[in-house]
């Protein structure tokens, strides 16, 4: 009986660190954040355990190991140039310091557990512990702010009193600890509207969503705004590019508002943070670059947040990247045809952008230049891959490979890969159309045929049915379905110690026409953190293990293929495993 209430406590607590609501884990870092390391102490005790098959878990409940940071956005109508932000800590007990930065234009309202050291930085007191700081921002925001190389002017965020659609701020946080802690965020707005965690919108609005493979789509319609097309074909559109858009970097959630168009917009659409973007409501999904599909190549892309996520050299990829692949997206799902595409390509053979050298931004005459010259060599760079690999390998293979990359992509990195992928050609060809003025010119119709249309291999990707790993030991997991779990996809649920290696069983199957090179991939809340590649003939399959070492408590949803398994990580002394069975005897 002691056996089986254990069991049932421990469910409960698993269940209860499953994210809920409108938030976006963040474990151990924010956009500009730094944690400073703290002294490792002893376990504590552990005062509750659940008996496995497979050996014993052991769940410490006494003490939290995530730092909880919850934002409440509010409208403020009377003054539309700000909005207001309430941020809460709920802080667990390794933390002994806590130090937060504010971001530029913010001014303070009240505090509560929070002293001021400085001028956007405030110390918790430690008097409770859950410390408040309330504080306005500017809602109105103009020029190149969001995606990397952004170059517009008008609005890019603005309130005009009856709604607004804002930047979520964000607090940068250093603290000193006894145990590894995560940090979860959470973001709600204060009244009508909504919100994704980096982008909020005030006022009346309508969602529909749409899940594909585990990714879902928030499509938020403001009440203000008239939408060109239905929202059904907004989200078939997102879907189909979910579907096609094989590059790794997938989100759980992906939050776009369609914004009225009675403001003067800078650019049609923004990608920002994570996940988040809007788009102008009268955008037509059948233009030669649709902006629903443009922002969402932006959400795939891991470098496309930050300057510092790609070198200068390489920023004329995530705007080629962007628009690129909204054309060939647009043409392959039948929604333009040839003819569109070649304009939307054509127009980098233009005299103003024949002197830029896109690696050499100082050398652009006109600022779109990574957007029309940049799509169109990125265009001919894949082109020729495919030729050169018989439609074995394209750029979005590059892609995956670039995303996959930790730290700053670069030149070098980019090159290699073309030789790796497709040969010394590929990569000369790239040289020479971007480090020097060269153009290609656009190809024809038949040309695309010849590269296009060959036959590709296609594979599907799983989770094994082998024990998952976690040290050298075999871990426990459980179907979300049997445990209670609510609000998602059924899944594995596992419940894993941080600092130790996790060892995922992968499948691989051909289930194409043609032999062809697969690329299994393990990714941690959408990011790529093992891969393996190889060949397979058509009808063959193989398995991998990949590996993934959790480096903060929180939860991670760990995606293979289409298949994904929720990973609750929490410090060495709160999860365990004994060599022994736990009998009834054993449990207190």
């Amino acid at each position: 009986m002691k056996s089986r209430v254990a069991v049932l406590v421990f469910v409960v607590l698993l269940i209860g660190s499953l994210p809920a609501g409108v938030g976006a884990l963040e474990p151990a870092q924010t956009a500009d954040s730094e944690a400073t390391s703290g002294l490792d102490v002893g376990p504590s005790e552990s005062l509750v355990s659940a008996g496995t098959s497979a050996g014993s878990v052991a769940a410490t409940v006494g003490s939290e190991d995530v730092l909880h940071r919850t934002t409440v956005l509010r409208h403020r109508p009377a003054e539309s140039d700000l909005f207001e932000a309430e941020t809460t800590f709920d802080v667990p007990d390794p933390v002994t310091e806590l130090e937060i930065t504010l971001q530029p234009d913010a001014t303070v309202e009240s505090t509560t557990g929070f002293e001021r050291t400085g001028e956007r930085t405030y110390e918790w007191t430690e008097s409770t512990d859950e410390p408040t700081i309330r504080y306005t921002m500017p809602a109105d925001r103009t020029g190149d702010e969001g995606t990397v190389g952004a170059s517009s002017d008008g609005y890019t965020f603005v309130d005009t009193g009856d709604w607004g659609v804002v930047q979520v701020p964000d607090v940068s946080i250093r603290y000193s600890r006894t145990d590894p802690v995560g940090i979860e965020k959470a973001v709600r707005v204060d009244g009508p509207g909504a919100t994704g965690g980096d982008i909020a919108f005030f006022g009346a609005v309508r969602e529909h969503r749409r899940t594909v493979d585990g990714e879902t789509f928030r499509l938020v319609v403001p009440e203000a705004a008239t939408l060109r097309e239905s929202p059904k074909a907004i989200l078939s559109a997102l879907a189909d590019a979910s579907d096609r858009l094989d590059v790794g970097m997938r989100s759980d959630e992906v939050f776009v508002v369609a914004v009225p168009n009675d403001v003067d917009w800078g650019p049609p659409g923004l990608k920002y943070g994570r996940s988040d973007a809007w788009v102008v409501a009268d955008e037509r999904l059948d233009k030669s670059n649709p902006v629903w599909f443009h922002e969402y190549v932006h959400v795939r892309q891991r470098f496309s947040n930050s300057n510092a996520d790609t070198a200068a050299e390489v920023e004329w990829l995530v705007e080629a990247q962007a628009d690129y692949y909204a054309g060939l997206l647009a043409l392959e799902t039948g929604r333009t045809d040839f003819g569109d595409f070649s304009d939307l390509l054509e127009r980098g053979e233009r005299s103003r952008y024949a002197d830029g050298v896109l690696i050499d931004r100082s050398t652009w005459d006109d600022p779109d230049t990574d957007y029309a010259r940049g799509a169109l060599v990125y265009g001919e760079i894949d082109r020729r891959l495919r030729l050169a690999t018989d439609g074995d390998r394209t750029l979005e293979d590059v892609f995956r490979a670039l995303n996959a990359r930790e730290g700053e992509i670069t030149e070098a990195d980019f090159r290699r890969l073309l030789e790796e992928y497709g040969g010394t050609d590929v990569r000369a060809a790239a040289e020479r159309y971007t480090r020097t003025e060269a153009t290609p010119e656009m190809w024809s119709r038949s040309q695309h045929g010849a590269a296009f249309d060959q036959p590709v291999a296609v594979f599907e990707y799983g989770l094994g049915t082998e024990p998952i790993d976690v040290g050298d030991r075999e871990w426990p997991r459980w179907k979300s379905s049997t445990i209670g779990a609510t609000g998602g996809e059924n899944g594995d649920v596992i419940a894993v110690p941080v600092g130790e290696p996790v060892s995922i069983p992968v499948t691989v199957d051909n289930v194409g026409d043609r032999d062809g090179t697969y690329d299994a991939t393990l990714q941690v809340d959408g990011r790529v953190a093992d891969h393996e590649q190889g060949t397979l003939a058509s009808g063959e399959g193989t398995s991998h293990r990949l590996s993934w070492t959790p480096s903060k408590p929180g939860e991670y949803t760990v995606r293979v293929g289409s298949e994904r398994l929720t990973a609750v990580v929490r410090s060495a002394t709160s999860v365990t495993v004994s060599d022994l069975r736990l009998s009834s005897e054993t449990i207190d």
